[in-house]
């Protein structure tokens, strides 16, 4: 079962040749209690394209995860750092 959903956003800003992409990696529950890797791609500010890979466990997902993540470091993607805080809700 997989418990805690894993997203990693990463982006590919190349202003002289007019390059701005996105690429995110998720790993989610499908709906048989298998894992899920979501990959969504596109040139950013805009939808682009979904796939989803099921596999039977959250370690073989896992891989997978990682496999892909090498992939687009290699191509030029760079892990987006986020700023936004949790703030703890009241009881």
């Amino acid at each position: 079962m997989v418990e805690p959903k894993l997203q990693i956003v990463l982006q590919r800003r190349d202003c002289t040749c007019n390059v701005a992409r996105f690429y995110v990696l998720t790993i989610e529950p499908s709906l048989f209690g298998d894992a899920a890797l979501v990959r969504a791609w596109g040139r950013i500010c805009s939808l682009g394209r979904q796939r989803l890979d099921l596999f039977g466990s959250a370690g073989e997902a896992g891989e997978a995860l990682e496999a892909w993540l090498a992939r687009k470091i290699r191509r030029g993607y760079a892990p987006v750092v986020s700023n936004v805080k949790f703030l703890p809700q009241d009881p």
